[in-house]
């Protein structure tokens, strides 16, 4: 199986440390958008994207990347997670819009997942942020778990 995670981690390097916590077990490349033709994807089993939260949305180059990716021809699988500093409301999950935009584009998105992050965005940045040192051992190793059992669903690594 080859898998390729997509990642956009721009202030503490979260999202890149559960991005890389999920590559390990699914022997995946991490890869920022710049760094990918989206047509390379079609050679991919598997594809993880993921972002900080910003202002309740995933990053705008994540979401202008998935937007510029073509309608798959062959069935892709694909998974989507976010870190955040604040906890994911049950009502608006972080993720939901752009698993939406990936299936209409034909990716089986088969599952998400979202840890939380050290968060500096503004109103936090005077008393030096919130859901300080996370992502800690516990989230990495769940993040790790989550792509143990992508694994198991779509197949051994390669």
């Amino acid at each position: 199986m080859k898998a390729v995670i997509v990642c956009v981690s721009v202030s503490h390097g979260n999202t890149r440390r559960i991005a890389e916590a999920i590559a390990r077990p699914l022997a995946a490349q991490v890869v920022e958008p710049e760094e990918l033709d989206p047509a390379d994807l079609a050679e991919a089993d598997l594809v993880g994207f993921g972002s900080g939260v910003f202002t309740g949305r995933l990053h705008p180059r994540l979401r202008r990347f998935v937007h510029a990716l073509p309608a798959t021809r062959q069935p892709c699988r694909a998974f989507v997670f976010a870190t955040s500093g604040l906890p994911e409301p049950g009502f608006r999950p972080f993720t939901r819009p752009l698993e939406r935009r990936l299936a209409a584009k034909g990716f089986e998105v088969i599952d998400g997942f979202t840890a939380r992050g050290h968060d500096t965005w503004l109103p936090f940045k005077p008393i030096g942020g919130i859901s300080k040192n996370r992502p800690d051992a516990r989230d990495l190793a769940a993040a790790h778990t989550f792509a143990a059992a992508l694994t198991a669903r779509t197949g051994s690594a390669s």
